[in-house]
């Protein structure tokens, strides 16, 4: 891919979003590939309700040129700014959830493995076969609330064997004070969004028994009916050989080719902020070339329970979080209105906004067009509506969902241009 020779959209004229009385221009079509693994393997880390980097890289490789700011105000795991750096963009992002820096910013300059590995043995004293840590948990893990900041022993006892508990806890421990005591590094930020990864899934490459998949921590009470039905048994984990692995499947793509190393471009730090999508203010006036985002679904995903244990993992109290969830169309707009006029704000005159929504209720709910009323008093002109076509993941067959039958089965994404 030419990363400095974008091929523009041709834009279309505004339609003065008067949809009720003229029809919105929809395009149905394959834009980019829905198969697993075709992007860089740097964007291999979950995250709940998240796309995939071949719907950045369409937009980015079509409307930007190289240096152009690229941002997404809705973070999630950081797919549009670290997509836009690989390709030689200036790269920005926020969200209002901490735990979305928190797994973001170390890709941008992923720390050497040996120092991973060394730093993994300092943590935890000696090569993990040799440890016999004792089954003792410490006091950072009073409280009892299986979804709060303090889960007790016993529901995390549900999901990790004493031994592998315990070793999570001497990572937790350092992690925080670490950071309490000003001394937290890059290599620290490595090793804490691989273990925020590898806390639960649906195989053995994770610390916790077999549960749902990463981007969605069941309750405690959830998964002691699980491991009770199946059968299960947390078993000790390898932690370190879990981290050092996920470590190299991220770098696996290599230094050099289309897809080089984030710390190889000479292109200046992201710039990444916890802030809500109304208050961009890490962004100047008419700043920013492309936005490219998604936000929290309609009444589809609840980010407080599905990151409650990672949430505890981090220090952060997921209680306090203040998450949009908005169950109602007329909530939900007046979310995104307050998103879009600050986005109009420092996005330049000519520049765009594609704002992907995905499909709810079975495509009963067409939120593109709720979109557009959302925002029809404001400086934008429609480019287009694109619906991509996609099949649904392995995972999502795995847990026995098939195409057209349930879940999010389309990219729908409302494209604007910035007014002149």
């Amino acid at each position: 891919m030419n990363s400095s020779a974008p091929t523009k959209l041709s834009p279309r004229p505004a339609l003065g979003f008067s949809h009720a009385s003229r029809p919105v221009p929809k395009t149905v079509s394959e834009f980019w590939t829905s198969r697993q693994r075709q992007g860089h393997s740097l964007h291999e880390i979950s995250y709940r309700a998240c796309f995939k980097p071949q719907l950045p890289e369409y937009f980015i490789s079509r409307l930007t040129n190289s240096g152009d700011l690229v941002a997404d105000p809705f973070l999630g795991r950081g797919t549009t700014p670290l997509q836009a750096h690989l390709m030689g963009r200036r790269a920005a992002g926020s969200d209002i959830n901490p735990l979305c820096i928190m797994l973001t910013r170390p890709r941008f300059a992923p720390p050497p493995l040996d120092a991973v590995k060394e730093r993994l043995h300092e943590i935890l004293g000696m090569e993990p076969r040799e440890q016999s840590p004792s089954s003792t948990v410490d006091s950072t893990v009073a409280g009892v609330s299986d979804e709060g900041a303090s889960p007790d022993r016993d529901n995390l006892l549900a999901f990790y064997h004493p031994e592998t508990l315990t070793y999570l806890l001497m990572l937790r421990e350092w992690f925080i004070s670490r950071d309490q005591q000003g001394s937290f590094d890059g290599i620290d930020d490595w090793l804490r969004m691989i273990c925020l990864n590898r806390l639960s899934g649906h195989s053995p490459g994770f610390f916790s028994v077999r549960t749902m998949p990463p981007n969605q921590a069941v309750s405690a009470e959830s998964q002691r009916r699980i491991n009770e039905s199946n059968g299960l048994q947390p078993e000790p984990k390898d932690v370190v050989e879990i981290v050092m692995k996920k470590s190299r499947s991220l770098l696996r793509s290599g230094y050099s080719g289309a897809h080089r190393l984030p710390f190889e471009e000479s292109l200046p730090a992201p710039i990444l902020r916890t802030t809500s999508a109304s208050d961009l203010n890490y962004l100047g006036d008419s700043s920013t070339d492309l936005i490219v985002t998604s936000p929290p679904f309609l009444n589809i995903v609840d980010y407080r329970k599905d990151n409650w244990l990672r949430c505890w993992f981090a220090g952060i109290n997921a209680d306090e979080l203040n998450v949009s969830g908005h169950s109602s169309v007329t909530e939900w707009c007046s979310f995104i209105r307050d998103a879009f006029v600050e986005m109009c704000r420092v996005v330049k005159d000519g520049g765009y906004i594609a704002f992907e929504v995905g499909e709810v209720r079975k495509g009963e709910v067409q939120l593109e067009d709720e979109v557009l009323r959302a925002v029809e008093d404001l400086p934008l002109v429609l480019d287009s509506v694109l619906i991509n076509q996609q099949e649904f993941t392995k995972t999502s067959n795995l847990w026995g969902i098939r195409n057209n039958r349930g879940g999010t089965n389309t990219n729908r994404v409302v494209l604007f241009r910035r007014a002149d």
